[in-house]
């Protein structure tokens, strides 16, 4: 299975300066909990933007998409030129596509959940965007709402 996981703006901002536009601990709790345990897919700048002392996400298969072979990556983490590449070689594994933009575009297409966290603000110069959700192609089917965000699940019709 395949699920996409990020926290989107109103305007579908998921990232401004390589950063998240916003300190939300009950998402990063949540994102914890939905990805413990799975092969985590994502772009270089995603990986850089994880603070370094958090990298790599422990108890977690972290790959790196990434063209650049000189690219260095800690022991244990591995690197693919492509997703497709990744996919092969996890192919019976839970996958979560984690971003950034590029990945979620790509991944978005074969992925079979969305696991969103929708964050009640517009973000001005935003510099990463997550795909539209077609809600002809995704139907939620569960909700939780709080102040200033909500937790969704969709799964593809």
């Amino acid at each position: 299975m395949i699920t996409l996981v990020a926290a989107i703006s109103k305007n579908n901002c998921i990232g401004k300066n390589n950063d998240l536009p916003w300190n939300i601990p009950e998402d990063f709790k949540h994102m914890h909990k939905l990805t413990l345990g799975k092969v985590l897919i994502m772009g270089r700048k995603t990986w850089e933007s994880i603070p370094e002392n958090h990298r790599p996400l422990q108890n977690r298969t972290n790959v790196v998409i990434t063209r650049n072979n000189d690219y260095e990556l800690p022991e244990g983490v591995e690197r693919y030129d492509s997703i497709q590449e990744a996919l092969l070689k996890h192919k019976d594994e839970e996958i979560v596509g984690f971003g950034g933009q590029k990945i979620f575009e790509e991944m978005i297409l074969i992925a079979d959940v969305l696991e969103i966290t929708h964050v009640d603000q517009v973000v001005e110069e935003c510099h990463a965007f997550f795909p539209s959700i077609d809600l002809n192609v995704w139907q939620e089917t569960w909700r939780k709402n709080y102040e200033g965000f909500n937790f969704v699940t969709y799964k593809k019709i």
